[in-house]
């Protein structure tokens, strides 16, 4: 058995269930039959005799029979005896006992000893005054159920094969259509884990059933390694295409420092030109990492209530230090309570007020207010804008606008960040952009954790 499949198992086990119940069923017929044959007999009986004592009289001291009265019936016999059991009328089964004590209403089975025939009887006292009456007697010999038992028998046995076989047929059947969305299972499986298709799904229809359950729970999976495997994918592509630019620089300049560098500013150039593109490549892993956990789902929100008018004010307050140069305002409705992950949301805010700095203008006003359910973070500047077949464009990776926008040192990996920090707190980021009067970037996102 343990080298036998499960669907072949189930069709054993299915097959000698259905064995079993036929032979269960089969017992039960045998055992209703007798029963049912004896009480028809016994019924007969009574009626029988029952029928025929409305047509027995005396009259003058002489039995009278009714036209009605029938002595003999299907095999049953009426006997009429006097109070000593002398007969009177009617006449008795060849191998019916002589001598039969009388029972009033009772029917008991009665045979002789030298014959095996077995022959119910049922007597009733019939009064024709307060001294005076006659016994009468019904008898009918007992079914003969050897003979019905082996017919039933034979056929039994000339039908069990065909039981057995349309069983196994119909199990394997049940069993095999049942099986056919775990098939799918381990056809989508063995795909994907030889790697030719990892948009494969099993797609079975929604259902309530175990089978239905286990493929949604193996789609969600799959899903979820196709996520994985595309973010491993695009880490791999961003890495190798915005790491080469640097690393091929840092390799120029060790080459150039090794061949002509001679004075101790020569090389202190060198190292500096070096340490700003590691620099460059450690802030580009950094993003990368983060963004690949993002969709990966590794990284999770630690939401609180907080105040996201206060933590505006505070990053504006930073970033007016490291941009000296840019006038940053703010118009924040006091005290906007959300809840929402500290850490991630002023990366948000950081990243959409160093895109303003580096491509807007001189001017830069951040907006926080509450409108119903929703907080609402604007970030506004009086730049160039961004031409409108270019929109939709800066949420890809890597994109960096044409004109003034193209000539920031940023990495093309903020507002990307900016939309999936805002898509994990369940809200939306969008961009409203006039060319030569500026660009406003707004992120909404509900008040209470509902997706959080």
């Amino acid at each position: 058995m343990r080298r036998l499949s499960v669907r072949k198992k189930l069709t054993l086990w299915i097959t000698a269930l259905m064995m079993t119940l036929v032979c269960i069923v089969m017992a039960f017929l045998f055992g209703v039959s007798s029963r049912v044959a004896v009480q028809s007999a016994q019924e007969q009986l009574e009626s029988f005799v029952r029928g025929n004592l409305t047509g027995i009289t005396m009259e003058n001291g002489a039995l009278q029979f009714a036209d009605s009265v029938q002595f003999t019936r299907s095999g049953m016999y009426l006997l009429v005896y006097n109070e000593s059991g002398a007969l009177l009328a009617g006449q008795t089964p060849l191998s019916y006992p002589a001598t039969v004590s009388f029972e009033n209403g009772l029917i008991r089975p009665v045979s002789d000893e030298e014959a095996d025939d077995v022959y119910l009887t049922l007597d009733f006292w019939l009064p024709f005054g307060w001294d005076d009456g006659v016994w009468v007697r019904g008898v009918v010999q007992q079914p003969e159920l050897d003979d019905a038992m082996h017919r039933l028998l034979d056929l039994s046995l000339l039908l069990l094969p065909l039981v057995v076989l349309v069983s196994g047929v119909g199990a394997y059947c049940i069993v095999r259509r049942a099986f056919r969305p775990i098939d799918r299972i381990v056809a989508a499986a063995g795909e994907i884990s030889e790697g030719r298709d990892l948009s494969r799904r099993i797609g079975l229809p929604p259902g309530k059933d175990e089978i239905s359950q286990l493929a949604a729970a193996f789609d969600q999976m799959f899903e979820r390694l196709e996520r994985a495997f595309e973010a491993e994918s695009q880490f791999t592509s961003d890495a190798s295409h915005e790491l080469r630019t640097p690393t091929a620089v840092i390799l120029a300049q060790c080459r150039e420092a090794e061949q002509h560098a001679q004075t101790t500013e020569e090389y202190a150039e060198a190292v500096a030109v070096i340490h700003r593109q590691a620099d460059r490549i450690s802030g580009l892993i950094g993003q990368l990492l983060q963004m690949t956990r993002m969709e990966q789902g590794t990284t999770k929100l630690s939401a609180e209530q907080a105040d996201l008018s206060e933590l505006a004010e505070v990053v504006c307050e930073e970033q007016c230090t490291v941009y000296p140069d840019r006038d940053i305002r703010t118009r924040l409705q006091p005290h906007v309570m959300a809840w929402f992950d500290v850490t991630l949301m002023t990366r948000v805010l950081q990243n959409l007020l160093e895109n303003a700095c580096r491509y807007g203008g001189e001017q830069i006003t951040v907006e926080v207010r509450q409108e119903q359910d929703e907080a609402v973070l604007s970030v506004l500047d009086n730049g160039e804008g961004i031409p409108e077949d270019q929109q939709e464009k800066i949420w890809k990776r890597f994109y960096r606008c044409e004109s003034s926008r193209s000539g920031g040192q940023g990495t093309g990996l903020g507002l990307p960040m900016v939309a999936q920090i805002t898509a994990m707190h369940g809200g939306t980021v969008t961009v409203s952009s006039t060319q030569g009067l500026g660009t406003r970037f707004t992120v909404r996102f509900p008040v209470a954790p509902k997706n959080i």
